[in-house]
């Protein structure tokens, strides 16, 4: 009746699921074959309808006990595609999340192994470069941090005496049920700091996301790192403090149970699979950029070596919203970069993942300035120490610290310059950086025009060969209107002292110029953006120059919301063209 009935009403299927759930629970001694017989029989019911929970328990038992039967992958594979396509909150259906993870785990116990369940995400994703189903990765990484959580719920319960997956499944959450605490080895000091995941994992897991694993460290190391770096509130524990390994660390042993350790290798390896699709990579970064992980899983030397390939996927992807991913979410708190940098718990090479992440975010960084102070402040021995190695990117790393002026003290400024000179190519940068300053020092000399307009049609090096020719020390007016300058030019724009009107008129600067010019030119007054290729990422940035009080972004990308968000954050401001843009 169920399935030829015309009324369109959910509880017409749903009836027969419940009814058969409530025979199940009173008839628990039925033979394998008769389970197999019942699940072919509601096979047409599930075409359209979600297993009720009682259903999905004896699902998942199903899947324990007989993984091989050809019920999992006749029956229940369109099940399963069908909840991660569709299935819009976990939180409020765990046992939906628990029967996809035991669905997957009984595909890797085929004779393909995991070759099989990398078919079953290559179907879930669609054989063309964008998956058409949106809530499928959403879906997939929520079951991954489930189960991942799961190999380590037995360490989380001696931590915290916080109910068992067991117990939460049997709705059994009392205090007195619960087992006794078990001391964590006294070397680990461990915090958890709460905050709610991007997913629903289980109940258990949702007040710990952000993971803060606080390790012992040498005292006078630390108070020589944090001498001179800015003073954060005790709230916002500082990076080094909590990612610093000492030795101590390597007292800390992870053993997982047999059935545990493959949950976490089948899990993680699924991680490493929906890193390797380019249209996916975007949303995952941003789902794993708050680290939704237990802190004993960062402990794990096995676990983060097996993710430190997703890591490598992200730094190596050229677009921002995925490399940007690696830092943080917000001030203060560890980030992926932390953490595999050296010094962080889950380094295990001698720097290169945290050389090539370094290249990437420097290449798009709009805060460039700032994230050499962050590598000032944190990481500059370990850019010390590759430099030395003759890594170029640590190389040019150390040649923008001693430009930018991020190094005050002077031993430390005669140590960057030592290390620069003890390899070919750091000796080479050196020269071009005295070379650089000797030409700044000449530029920025008082002296000549207080205006200069250049040619309609010249490029960036017109206007490098230029300022090159002489002192511009009180250039004061710089029109670049209906010329071909780029953002590239910003290079030679921040070497100007005085400079306080700019004209961009009609030209191709971008975004990653006006990052660069909101870090130095801070007495900038009046700006003529109209018509210009930048947009909201760029113009957010201006909200650093306190000084503007002229801006012109007629026929530029702003949207209104930032058009609102600059107007807050100048207030000397009066002057302002938005036409022809969505804030108008």
């Amino acid at each position: 009746m169920a399935l030829t009935s015309p009324l369109q009403d959910e509880s017409i299927h749903q009836a027969p699921l419940h009814i058969i759930s409530t025979l199940l629970a009173e008839n628990s001694n039925l033979s394998p074959q008769d389970h197999e017989n019942i699940i072919v029989a509601i096979a047409p019911l599930l075409e359209n309808n979600h297993p009720p929970p009682d259903l999905c328990e004896f699902f998942c038992k199903h899947c324990r006990e007989r993984p091989r039967s050809s019920v999992v992958i006749e029956v229940f594979t369109p099940v399963v595609q069908r909840i991660l396509k569709h299935n819009m909150d976990f939180g409020k259906c765990p046992r939906l999340r628990l029967f996809t993870q035991e669905y997957i785990l009984a595909l890797n116990e085929l004779n393909g192994g995991m070759e099989v369940v990398k078919k079953f995400i290559h179907s879930m994703h669609g054989p063309t470069g964008q998956c058409p189903h949106p809530r499928v990765l959403p879906n997939l990484v929520a079951v991954c941090l489930a189960a991942i959580y799961s190999c380590y719920e037995e360490f989380i319960n001696s931590r915290d005496n916080s109910p068992s997956l067991k117990e939460i499944r049997n709705g059994c959450q009392q205090q007195n049920d619960r087992k006794p605490p078990m001391p964590l080895p006294p070397t680990i000091p461990i915090s958890s700091p709460t905050s709610s995941l991007p997913l629903s994992p289980p109940p258990s897991v949702v007040n710990s996301s952000e993971i803060l694993v606080e390790l012992e460290r040498n005292n006078n190391s630390a108070n020589t790192k944090r001498k001179g770096g800015p003073t954060r509130g005790d709230s916002e524990p500082n990076l080094i403090d909590c990612l610093l390994v000492s030795p101590a660390v390597n007292t800390l042993s992870i053993q997982l149970p047999a059935q545990a350790d493959r949950v976490l290798g089948c899990f993680a390896l699924i991680l490493k699979m929906l890193s390797d699709y380019d249209d996916w990579r975007p949303a995952l970064a941003s789902l794993l950029q708050p680290i939704p992980f237990p802190k004993e899983a960062l402990a794990h030397a096995k676990f983060t070596k097996e993710l430190k390939y997703v890591i490598q996927r992200f730094a190596e992807d050229p677009r921002q919203e995925v490399h940007s991913c690696l830092l943080s979410v917000r001030s203060g708190k560890d980030g992926w970069f932390q953490l595999y940098s050296p010094g962080g718990v889950a380094c295990d090479d001698d720097g290169e993942l945290f050389a090539s992440m370094v290249h990437i975010l420097m290449g798009s960084c709009y805060k460039t300035k700032k994230f050499l102070l962050s590598l000032a402040e944190n990481k500059l021995g370990p850019c010390m120490l590759l430099a030395l190695r003759g890594n170029q990117t640590m190389v040019e790393i150390l040649c923008l610290m001693l430009e930018y002026n991020i190094i005050e003290n002077k031993d430390t400024q005669l140590q960057i310059i030592s290390t620069l000179e003890s390899t070919q190519v750091g000796l080479r940068m050196y020269e071009q950086l005295c070379d650089r300053q000797r030409e700044l020092k000449e530029l920025q000399r008082k002296g000549g025009p207080t205006r200069l307009t250049l040619p309609s049609k010249s490029t960036d090096a017109d206007l490098a060969r230029l300022l090159s020719s002489g002192s511009f020390g009180n250039l004061e007016n710089l029109s670049l209107a209906f010329t071909n300058v780029t953002s590239a030019c910003a290079e030679q724009l921040i070497k100007l002292p005085s400079l306080k009107q700019l004209n961009l008129w009609s030209t191709q600067f971008g975004d990653a110029g006006l990052r660069l010019l909101s870090e130095h030119l801070a007495c900038l007054q009046v700006l003529n953006l109209c018509e210009t290729p930048v947009t909201d990422a760029g113009l957010l940035a201006l909200s650093s120059m306190k000084s503007l009080c002229s801006l012109n972004m007629n026929s530029t990308k702003l949207t209104a919301d930032t058009y609102e968000d600059l107007k807050a954050k100048l207030p000397n401001l009066k002057d302002v063209d938005v036409r022809y843009t969505e804030a108008w």
